[in-house]
């Protein structure tokens, strides 16, 4: 019997009422062996596995050179975007120990997806240092950049040592920020 469909989600067969249910893709963490997570993504993808794994370019100088390098902001995790089939394949790697799970719960923890588009769309866009942060963080403003490279980004307008900062909330990891003039953001109606 085959239970899935054409877009990779898994059918169940029917239930009580007729209808069959479905499983749709959903962003989970996975958790993974130190300094594991570039090698980790590429079999992902090799794997045909959707993921993200938030890299930020950054430059270190030495006595004798600068060099570029790519910094993993969050060390020994990886999202992955799965269906239940592609959540079991995850966990053949080796080197993907478990998925992060809230204390006392059995099921793995979802990112919503408007956090992981707003990440995504933070990473790619911004030409200032972003910073992850699991501290606790007041609410803040809800705003929208209206200038710069991050226009469009939606989040919260929250001060962090003293400094304007766009946040983006993320499920049980915290939050990502980046350094924001006020003037570049606009608030957003309730």
């Amino acid at each position: 019997m085959n239970l899935t469909n054409n877009d990779d989600s898994i059918v169940l067969p029917a239930n009580v009422t007729g209808r069959s249910v479905a499983h749709p893709k959903r962003w989970l963490v996975a958790l993974v062996r130190v300094c594991h997570e570039k090698k980790t993504s590429e079999r992902l993808t090799k794997m045909g596995i959707e993921n993200f794994l938030p890299i930020q370019q950054e430059y270190h100088r030495w006595s004798d050179r600068v060099k570029k390098i790519d910094r993993v902001l969050l060390p020994m995790m990886i999202f992955v975007h799965v269906n239940l089939r592609e959540q079991k394949e995850v966990l053949t790697l080796s080197s993907v120990s478990r998925y992060m799970v809230l204390r006392g719960e059995s099921v793995p923890t979802v990112i919503p997806d408007d956090q992981m588009r707003r990440f995504k769309f933070m990473l790619d866009y911004s030409e200032e240092t972003i910073s992850v942060s699991t501290s606790p963080l007041s609410p803040g403003e809800r705003i929208r950049v209206i200038k710069g490279p991050l226009t469009g980004l939606e989040g919260e307008l929250v001060t962090v040592n003293g400094k304007s900062k766009v946040a983006v909330r993320l499920t049980m990891l915290g939050y990502a920020s980046v350094d924001m003039p006020v003037g570049c953001v606009e608030p957003i109606g309730k």
